[in-house]
């Protein structure tokens, strides 16, 4: 027991660690209290090793010498922001887990100036008197997509549930049952509706719905008919399903709205990339469709947000429906959404200046350069005795439950270690102060270049210099 007394008191002491000329600066950038906390649990550790029996006199002198770089990055650590930044090297360009599409750089002025001033959200400057934060957007998603009348809420489900809740509360909704979609997190078209009040009536089968399965299910009970572009899935081989246009004269016929919930909601052509066709919002709006619904921080490269356009009757009802304040967007949203609209004017400034439409339609041959300049800046830092590095073909993913079959050919750097474990590098990486995100296939890990700037390369670089430190597998 004395001989664990005497270790206890080769413990530094708070005080004594708090005077370090390290600690002290430290201070200057971290709070005192996440400093002394670190301090103590840095401690508490030494303690509860002394206790267990595992240190030695010579081990705990040499633990001392590390001490104020473990409280160091113990208290960087519990400085950091939560929500924080990561470099995307999944070449998944739409990731829902890491932030979805990303903003344009070119908007950031424009958001900023609205979220550290005051201003007209709900105020009509040429009245002089309350206006609608509505207003903001309708105009510019009007120009571009050719409806009436348009709304925005907070998401896409939102979006669906009000425009259910507003046209068919306590009334039937006819939908294909092949369209009884589940997006992320366990959330289904079924549970929407049945939130919203409508009462769900799918007709057809799994794989083919026909005309005549909408028509046999209209009743005096039915009040709008619902269309779901299945975004996130395909059903291929023996199918068969009702597109809007053909819906257009059932609904003419029995006088009722026809909605279409696109999810995704791109606004330019995709096929001239040389991706599958993908609906566009436009194309509803010409082919009849009374309300259409879909995400702005999907394929649309915006914030998230639900966007609504169609009739304007239709939309008039739902700004007077009591859900509409709880989904309601804030300035945030408001500002980024209108700038990036505002991109679409000029389709070919819309695909350089909106990263998601940018990282979709990048050339293989781009691709190749940037892999090139990536691997040398890589080459240069690292010894590659103990581990393989190279470029090689692969395929990127749109992601946010969009385009689900397209596998777009990208360039990617591959890293393999002869010692070391994979997955040990891996979290190393996820571990960096600007965590690195990819994937691992085969004991092989791969960035891929159609998700990672130019700008970041330094951040990968120096990532991966920490991550090889850590697991010892290559030498530097």
């Amino acid at each position: 027991m004395g001989q664990k007394r005497n270790l206890f008191k080769l413990i530094p002491k708070v005080d004594e660690i708090l005077e370090t000329d390290k600690v002290r600066n430290l201070m200057n950038t971290i709070p005192r209290k996440i400093v002394v906390d670190s301090i103590r649990e840095e401690i508490e550790l030494l303690r509860k090793d002394i206790k267990n029996n595992s240190l030695k006199e010579e081990e705990i002198n040499e633990k001392n010498k590390d001490i104020l770089d473990l409280i160091i990055d113990r208290a960087e650590k519990k400085n950091s922001y939560r929500l924080k930044r990561v470099v995307n090297g999944t070449g998944v360009v739409i990731h829902t887990n890491i932030g979805r599409s990303l903003i344009s750089e070119d908007i950031f002025d424009n958001i900023k100036d609205i979220a550290i001033n005051y201003s007209n959200l709900e105020y009509d400057l040429e009245k002089g008197e309350r206006g609608s934060r509505y207003s903001h957007l309708k105009d510019i998603i009007v120009e571009i997509t050719g409806g009436e009348d348009a709304m925005v809420v907070n998401n896409n489900a939102a979006a669906v549930l009000l425009v259910l809740s507003t046209l068919a509360k306590e009334k039937e909704v006819i939908v294909s049952r092949g369209e009884l979609i589940e997006i992320g997190g366990a959330f289904r078209i079924p549970d929407v509706m049945e939130q919203s009040g409508a009462i769900l009536k799918a007709v057809g089968t799994t794989n083919k719905t026909h005309l005549w399965d909408f028509e046999n299910a209209i009743t005096e009970e039915t009040a709008a008919l619902l269309k779901v572009h299945t975004s996130n899935y395909r059903i291929l081989g023996f199918t068969s399903s009702v597109s809007a246009e053909e819906l257009y004269p059932l609904k003419k016929k029995y006088d009722l709205p026809l909605i279409e919930d696109l999810g995704s909601g791109v606004l330019v052509d995709l096929s001239k990339f040389g991706l599958e066709y993908e609906p566009t919002v436009q194309d509803s709006i010409k082919k009849g469709v009374d309300v259409v619904t879909f995400s702005g921080d999907k394929l649309l490269g915006g914030p998230q947000a639900g966007v609504i356009v169609g009739k304007k009757e239709y939309i008039d009802a739902m700004k007077k429906n009591p859900l509409t304040r709880a989904f309601r967007v804030d300035k945030f949203t408001i500002s980024a959404l209108e700038a990036t609209l505002r991109l679409y004017l000029d389709e070919k400034i819309a695909i350089e200046k909106i990263p998601t439409l940018n990282m979709l339609s990048l050339e293989i041959n781009e691709l190749e350069n940037k892999a090139k300049k990536l691997y040398n800046m890589i080459a240069e830092k690292v010894d590659t005795k103990n581990c393989k590095i190279e470029i090689v073909d692969s395929y990127s993913e749109v992601g946010g439950g969009s385009l689900p079959l397209e596998k777009i050919p990208t360039k990617c750097i591959l890293f393999s270690l002869n010692d070391g474990s994979v997955s040990d590098f891996e979290k190393s990486l996820r571990e960096y102060k600007t965590p690195i995100i990819t994937r691992v296939y085969k004991d092989n890990i791969f960035i891929d270049l159609r998700t990672i700037r130019e700008e970041e390369f330094d951040i990968v670089v120096d990532g991966l210099l920490f991550g090889f430190e850590r697991v010892k597998g290559c030498i530097i």
